[in-house]
């Protein structure tokens, strides 16, 4: 078996709960968030979490929406905890067989920051891994999670292998992950697919992470805006010299 690291220590995840349900609410996504938060906080990663819907979110695609109109936005004071950390979960639900509206905010403020540059002139979230949980009771995981996984990897997250998790039991109305069933039981607790799917999902996160840390970030050669704009092609040939 290859070795692996034995401490993840200097590791940072953020989740965020793109559920419609306000704290204290019950969260069924949050079931399952605690899952693979547990899994990390036990291999020493610092676990930072969040619902969005508890906070004044405003809608757009802009860094700080009171620029443009709204009287409260919360993000600007969130950012700081996202760009803390080196590795983003976003988990939310399924609703009419797609992401949440929150999921769908969430990724847009991500989105606004995409412009930003880090330090070695690569786009602000390079270096950093990210993933996804959906939860619900209808149809929907794959469309959700890939919709999910492209914006985090378009705007620079680097996704691992088998980067989603998820739980919808059989399709239609019904419990949704962790009610509680006639028999006593948790549906969804011991579903066999679910569970190595958030267990796997959850390690390559951090492989990806502690990997992508470890040398100071993703590699700095090709993928610089700013050197592209000054005339650097990396390689690149323009179609009318080629043979």
């Amino acid at each position: 078996m290859d070795a692996i690291p034995t401490d993840f220590s200097a590791l940072s995840a953020l989740f965020i709960n793109t559920t419609l349900t306000r704290s204290p609410g019950v969260s069924h996504t949050q079931r399952l968030i605690d899952v693979s938060a547990g899994i990390m906080a036990k291999q020493g990663v610092k676990v930072d979490q969040f619902r969005a819907v508890d906070y004044p979110i405003a809608s757009g695609v802009y860094p700080d929406m009171r620029e443009y109109g709204w009287e409260e936005d919360a993000w600007p004071d969130l950012l700081p905890r996202v760009q803390a950390a080196d590795i983003l979960v976003i988990a939310g639900p399924i609703w009419l067989g797609d992401n949440s509206s929150e999921t769908k905010k969430i990724i847009e403020r991500l989105y606004a920051h995409s412009g930003e540059l880090n330090d070695r002139g690569q786009a602000g979230f390079y270096g950093r891994a990210g993933g996804c949980i959906i939860t619900g009771n209808e149809d929907g995981i794959k469309h959700c999670a890939s919709n999910v996984l492209y914006s985090l990897q378009h705007i620079g997250y680097s996704i691992p292998p088998e980067a989603d998790a998820g739980w919808i039991g059989e399709v239609g109305p019904g419990p949704s992950y962790g009610d509680e069933l006639d028999d006593g039981t948790r549906a969804g607790f011991e579903n066999d697919f679910t569970n190595r799917k958030i267990t796997f999902a959850t390690w390559n996160l951090i492989h990806l992470a502690a990997m992508l840390t470890a040398p100071g970030g993703f590699p700095a050669h090709g993928n610089q805006p700013e050197e592209w704009a000054a005339g650097t092609r990396f390689d690149f040939e323009n179609p009318e010299y080629r043979g």
